[in-house]
C-alpha cells in the first residue's frame, strides 16, 4: 500500500509540475500575442526562464551569452538544431557582483562587474565547467549608483566600458565617472574616451565610418517631458557631451549650468523620448530584414520608472541618411498595457542569420524578431 501511495504522490507532483509549466507557457504565449511589429515581421520566443536577463553577446560557435544585474549570474544559450529557438540554457556563472556587461573576443568571454572586468578564456568548449577568471582590470569605480556596466569591443580592438554618474545629477568626483572608458583586452588601467555621459548602457559602431554611437539616459526631476534621452555620436576621443551642465543639447541644468553654454558641448544626434530609459542599441548589420532597415539603428527602451504616465517599454528605430539621424519611430511595442508593463526590453543582438534578439529583464525572456516577407 505504501508503494502505491508513493507512486500516486509522485505522479501527482509530476502532474502539478506539468500543469505549472503549461500555465506558464500559456501566459508567455498571451504576452507574445500582445506584441506588435511591422507587417512581414514576426516576434517569437528565443529563450525563457532567464530572471533579470540583460546584456547580450554572441560567441564564435553561436552561443548567446546573457548578463544580469541583481541576479548575479551569466547565462549561456544554445540553439543546437538551428530552429531559431534556444534548446539549451546553462547558468554559466553565479555569485557575481552586478554582471550586467558581457562581450566576446578571440574565444574569451568578458564580464563586467561594477568595479572590475573578468575574462574567461576558451569559454565555449567549457560551458558546463568554466575556467577560473582572469582579472582584466579592477580599477573601475565601486559606487553602485549607475554601476551596471555595458561593455563591447570596438573596431580598434579596445574594450569599451560605460561608467555612469554616481548620482542623479552632480559634478562627478573623478574622471572615471559619467564617461565612456576603454581598456586593452589584456588588461591595464582604463582610459577616458568620452566625457559628460550621464549613463550609457548601450553602444555600437557605425558599420562604415566606425564611429561610436551610444544611448545616454537623461537626468530625473526636471518634469515629465524633459530632458530627452539621447542618441549620441563620438567621432573621436576626447569629446564632452554636456553632463552635468547641459542636457539634451539645449537645456542648461538649473543647479549646475551657471557659467556654461550648451553650444560648448556635443549635441545629440537624435533626441529620444524623455525618461524612456534608452538602453541597448545596435546598427542592423544583417540581410534578413528588407534593405531599408540595413545600417539603421534599433534601440531598446527599458521604460520610465517614476513618470505618472509610463513611457518607453518598446523597441524604436532611428533612421539615418548620409550618416546622420533623420527620424525616430516605434518598431515593436506591446510590453506596456493599460499603464502597466509586463516586460522591459534591455539589449539587442543581430544574429548571423539576420534575426534580431531582444532581452527582457522583467519577464526573464529573450525574443527573436525575424522577417518572412509580406
Amino acid at each position: 500500500m505504501r508503494r502505491v501511495i508513493r507512486i500516486t504522490v509522485w505522479g501527482g507532483l509530476a502532474l502539478l509540475a506539468a500543469a505549472v509549466l503549461w500555465l506558464r507557457g500559456c501566459g508567455t504565449a498571451r504576452q507574445l500575442d500582445a506584441l506588435r511589429v511591422p507587417s512581414g515581421f514576426r516576434i517569437a520566443l528565443y529563450a525563457d526562464s532567464l530572471p533579470d536577463a540583460r546584456s547580450l553577446a554572441l560567441g564564435a560557435r553561436g552561443t548567446v551569452f546573457v548578463g544580469s544585474r541583481d541576479a548575479g549570474v551569466v547565462y549561456a544559450l544554445r540553439d543546437t538544431n538551428g530552429d531559431g529557438r534556444a534548446d539549451e540554457t546553462i547558468t554559466l556563472l553565479r555569485g557575481l557582483g552586478v554582471p550586467n556587461g558581457v562581450a566576446f573576443r578571440d574565444g574569451a568571454l568578458y564580464v563586467a562587474e561594477t568595479s572590475r572586468i573578468l575574462r574567461y578564456d576558451s569559454i565555449e568548449p567549457r560551458l558546463r565547467h568554466p575556467p577560473p577568471p582572469v582579472v582584466v582590470t579592477a580599477a573601475l569605480p565601486r559606487e553602485g549608483h549607475h554601476g551596471w556596466r555595458y561593455i563591447a569591443f570596438g573596431p580598434d580592438g579596445w574594450l569599451y566600458v560605460g561608467s555612469g554618474a554616481p548620482c542623479n545629477v552632480c559634478n562627478p568626483p573623478g574622471e572615471l565617472f559619467a564617461a565612456i572608458l576603454r581598456v586593452r583586452p589584456e588588461g591595464g588601467r582604463p582610459e577616458v574616451f568620452a566625457r559628460g555621459v550621464r549613463n550609457t548602457v548601450g553602444f555600437d559602431w557605425h558599420p562604415t565610418t566606425h564611429e561610436l554611437w551610444f544611448t545616454d539616459n537623461g537626468r530625473d526631476w526636471l518634469g515629465p517631458d524633459a530632458p530627452p534621452d539621447e542618441l549620441d555620436r563620438a567621432g573621436r576621443a576626447g569629446l564632452h557631451f554636456g553632463f552635468p551642465f547641459c542636457h539634451g543639447g539645449t537645456i542648461l541644468d538649473p543647479d549646475l549650468g551657471a557659467g556654461h553654454r550648451c553650444a560648448d558641448y556635443v549635441a545629440p544626434e537624435q533626441a529620444l523620448g524623455a525618461h524612456v530609459a534608452a538602453l541597448g542599441m545596435r546598427f542592423y548589420s544583417g540581410t534578413m530584414f528588407p534593405p531599408e532597415y540595413r545600417g539603421q539603428i534599433f534601440i531598446a527602451e527599458h521604460g520610465s520608472w517614476n513618470r505618472v504616465i509610463p513611457v518607453g517599454y518598446r523597441i524604436t528605430l532611428v533612421r539615418l541618411h548620409d550618416g546622420r539621424a533623420v527620424s525616430y519611430e516605434p518598431f515593436a511595442k506591446g510590453w506596456l498595457r493599460g499603464g502597466s508593463a509586463w516586460g522591459r526590453p534591455v539589449d539587442l543582438l543581430v544574429m548571423p542569420d539576420g534575426a534580431l534578439l531582444v532581452s527582457d529583464d522583467k519577464a526573464g525572456l529573450v525574443y527573436r524578431i525575424s522577417y518572412g516577407g509580406p
